[in-house]
C-alpha cells in the first residue's frame, strides 16, 4: 500500500479594522524579545521561548514569499508555526528534530519541552479575554474514523495546544471537506471561506489551527476625511485610484536612512501594535533582503513621537499559500516524504503529508464609528496643532507587521502592493 496521506491545514484571519475615540492612556510600545540566550536571568513567561523564533521563522518564510510573488502578501506566523509544532508530537525517529529545528529552535538551548511549554503559554496568553481586542487562537484535528488515534498524542495536544479532536469520514470527502471549511468559516466569523484544498478518501487527517483579531484603533481615522480616489503608485508609472485615509495624530515615528525606510507604529485601543514600513522609492528589495529580528529591536529603542500628517490607503488583501515547497527552501525538508516518521500519531507508519495550506485575510478600514459614539466614558483627544504636522504619504508598496503586545508575538505579517485586490 502506498503513502497514505495527512493534510496540514493553517488559516490566519486579520478582521476588519474599526476605530473608536482613544483613551488617554500611556502609550504602547514595541520591545521585540531578545533570544532565550541573550535574555537576563530572572524568570520570563514561558512564551518568550518561543516568540523570537517566529518572530525569526516570519522574516525567512516572507522573503521566500516574496522572492517568489511580486504581489500581495499576508500570512500569520503565529498559525502556521504553531501548526507544525504541534504536528511534531506525533512524530517519532529525528523527524521532530528536523520539524522543530526547520521552524529554526535551536535544541541545544531549548528543549523539545520547553518550546511545546512555550507554545502553551502562547496561546493561553493570545486567548485570555479582553474588552477592547478579539483575539482568538485555536487548533483542531478532524481524524479518519477508522483510525485509533495515540492516546498520549491527543492528551498531550489537548493539554498543550488546546486542540480538540473530531472524527471524520473521509470515504465522502466531498461532504467532509464542506464540514471542515464549515467549521473554519464560523470560527472566523465568515472571513475565512473554502479554505481547504481538495483532498481525496486517501487522506487520514487534517490539523487545522486558525487565528482571528478584531481591534480598534486607539486614534480613530474619521471618514468623512477619506479621500475617495486617491492615488497608490504600485510601481514608479502605475497609479490606481483607491479610498486614501486621513488624519493628523501623534504616533511614534522614524526614519531609518541606513535601511532607506519610514516606520510608523499604530496602535490599537486593545493590547496590540501595527508597525508599517515604507521603503523609499525603488528600495522595496533592499528593505525586504536586509530585514531581520535585531532591526525590529533597534527599532524599538529609536522610535519617537512625532505628529504626522497621516495618509493610508483603506484596503483588503489576502493571501492563500501551498507551502510545501517553500517550506522545503527554508529547512523544512524531510517532513513532505517517506523519510518521515509521523507514528506517534496513529501507531502507522508510512505516511506522509502531502499539503500545507495557508489562507490569511486583512481588511483595514474606518467602519465601527457609530458603535464607538456609545461608549460615554472615551474622551476626545485634545486639539492638535496642525501646522507642524510631518507627512507620512503610504501611497506605494509597504510592508505591515501586527502584534500583540503582551506576547510580543508577531501575528501577522505582509506587504501591501495593491491595496484593492482583495
Amino acid at each position: 500500500m502506498g503513502p497514505v496521506w495527512l493534510w496540514l491545514l493553517g488559516t490566519g484571519i486579520l478582521a476588519s479594522v474599526h476605530c473608536q475615540p482613544f483613551l488617554a492612556h500611556g502609550d504602547k510600545s514595541l520591545v521585540v524579545p531578545q533570544p532565550p540566550s541573550q535574555q537576563l536571568s530572572e524568570p520570563t513567561p514561558a512564551y518568550h521561548k518561543v516568540t523570537p523564533t517566529i518572530t525569526n521563522f516570519a522574516l525567512r518564510l516572507y522573503k521566500q514569499l516574496a522572492a517568489e510573488s511580486p504581489g500581495n502578501i499576508f500570512f500569520s506566523p503565529v498559525s502556521i508555526s504553531t501548526a507544525l509544532a504541534l504536528l511534531s508530537l506525533g512524530a517519532q525517529a529525528d523527524t521532530p528534530t528536523q520539524i522543530l529545528e526547520g521552524l529554526g529552535f535551536n535544541l541545544t538551548e531549548t528543549s523539545e519541552a520547553d518550546i511545546h511549554q512555550g507554545f502553551q503559554s502562547l496561546i493561553h496568553t493570545l486567548s485570555l479575554p479582553s474588552p477592547k481586542l478579539e483575539l482568538k487562537v485555536g487548533t483542531s484535528l478532524f481524524l479518519d474514523r477508522q483510525l485509533k488515534p495515540q492516546r498520549h498524542f491527543l492528551d498531550n495536544t489537548k493539554e498543550l495546544y488546546g486542540a480538540l479532536a473530531f472524527s471524520a469520514n473521509f470515504t465522502d470527502f466531498a461532504a467532509t471537506g464542506r464540514q471542515i471549511n464549515n467549521y473554519v468559516r464560523k470560527h472566523t466569523y465568515g472571513q475565512i471561506v473554502g479554505c481547504l484544498p481538495e483532498f481525496n478518501q486517501d487522506t487520514l487527517m487534517v490539523l487545522l489551527n486558525y487565528i482571528f483579531f478584531k481591534a480598534k484603533w486607539k486614534h480613530p481615522f474619521n471618514h468623512y476625511q477619506t479621500q475617495k480616489q486617491g492615488s497608490f503608485f504600485v510601481d514608479e508609472r502605475t497609479p490606481l485610484r483607491v479610498p486614501i485615509m486621513h488624519q493628523k495624530e501623534m504616533h511614534r515615528f522614524l526614519y531609518d536612512q541606513e535601511m532607506a525606510c519610514t516606520v510608523l507604529q499604530i496602535e490599537y485601543s486593545g493590547n496590540a501594535l501595527l508597525l508599517l514600513i515604507l521603503p523609499d522609492p525603488g528600495k522595496m528589495k533592499q528593505v525586504e533582503a536586509t530585514l531581520q529580528p535585531e532591526t525590529l529591536r533597534k527599532w524599538a529603542q529609536l522610535f519617537l513621537p512625532s505628529l504626522l500628517d497621516l495618509h493610508l490607503p483603506r484596503f483588503s488583501i489576502s493571501g492563500t499559500y501551498t507551502l510545501e515547497e517553500i517550506l522545503s527552501q527554508i529547512g523544512l525538508t524531510n517532513i513532505f516524504n517517506l523519510e518521515a516518521d509521523l507514528s506517534g500519531i496513529m501507531g502507522l507508519l508510512n505516511k506522509t503529508i502531502s499539503r500545507v495550506s495557508h489562507k490569511a485575510v486583512v481588511d483595514m478600514n474606518e467602519k465601527g464609528t457609530e458603535a464607538a459614539a456609545a461608549s460615554s466614558l472615551l474622551s476626545q483627544p485634545p486639539a492638535l496643532n496642525t501646522t507642524s504636522a510631518m507627512p507620512a504619504r503610504f501611497n506605494r508598496p509597504f510592508l505591515l507587521l501586527l502584534w500583540e503586545v503582551t506576547t510580543q508575538s508577531l501575528l501577522f505579517l505582509g506587504k501591501v502592493v495593491n491595496p484593492a485586490a482583495g
